[in-house]
């Protein structure tokens, strides 16, 4: 077997099925780690799709793709978010790709971010890559990174040229539960490494990280999206580090 999609999901039943149809045409098995609190039709539709669905308690993203990397059949795994799309060029770049035997342990993906159905270009949310397509027996997840987990490989690393788009926000209900969550996840890795707060960081961290958006990552190209989505990111550095402050107590 050469290629398996693996996809994490809990609750997913309004995007599952476009993104089990982008790679209906390129996986020789589709794997979903599916979290058992889930309460809608995730499961029936990852079923009708043909899925192999697997009961996974949620412990951590990277606890949940070493999981995964255990329980694919294929040569190579392809991470997909229940939220991402393989676009029509990327699933014939990865055809093309996996039969000539690449030397190469992991490939980079570059992806589209869209929030509220535009595609942004500025900001870092473009190309934004992913390394997401694996070799099974090269890789692992960093189980120490609970947040834009790290994959270590036993290889190199290639770049596709073609694209994943990412569903991101549609809504800001969405968007503060995310933020919420990232930046718990966050503040407890840093604890974890010893990060201690200081009172600088209130205000200098969410300072630098609008510069950075809007400014040096040219988040000015979007317009005032790309504003507002610059300002949300100095929030939620602010969050992040009250959050790391309650963990020291």
């Amino acid at each position: 077997m050469l290629l398996s999609v693996a996809i994490i999901a809990r609750d997913e039943e309004r995007h599952i099925g476009a993104a089990l149809a982008s790679i209906a045409n390129v996986a020789d098995e589709i794997v979903v780690l599916l979290d058992p609190r889930t309460s809608d039709r995730t499961a029936e539709l990852c079923t009708q799709a043909g899925a192999r669905v697997i009961a996974a308690p949620f412990e951590s993203f990277p606890a949940q793709r070493n999981r995964a990397l255990a329980e694919c059949k294929g040569q190579w795994v392809l991470f997909l978010d229940a939220d991402e799309r393989v676009t029509p060029s990327l699933q014939h770049e990865i055809r093309q790709l996996l039969p000539s035997q690449p030397s190469h342990a992991g490939y980079w993906i570059p992806r589209f971010n869209r929030y509220w159905g535009r595609a942004l270009r500025g900001g870092g949310w473009y190309p934004d890559r992913q390394l997401r397509l694996l070799q099974r027996a090269k890789a692992q997840y960093d189980p120490s990174r609970l947040v834009h987990e790290l994959v270590i490989l036993a290889g190199s690393e290639g770049q596709l040229s073609q694209h994943l788009e990412h569903i991101n926000i549609e809504s800001w209900a969405e968007l503060r539960e995310k933020q919420q969550r990232y930046a718990q996840a966050e503040a407890a890795t840093l604890y974890r490494n010893g990060v201690r707060v200081k009172p600088q960081n209130y205000v200098l961290q969410p300072l630098r990280a609008i510069w950075r958006r809007y400014v040096t990552w040219g988040g000015y190209r979007d317009g005032f999206l790309g504003m507002l989505l610059a300002l949300v990111m100095g929030w939620y550095e602010f969050k992040m580090y009250l959050a790391l402050a309650k963990h020291w107590g």
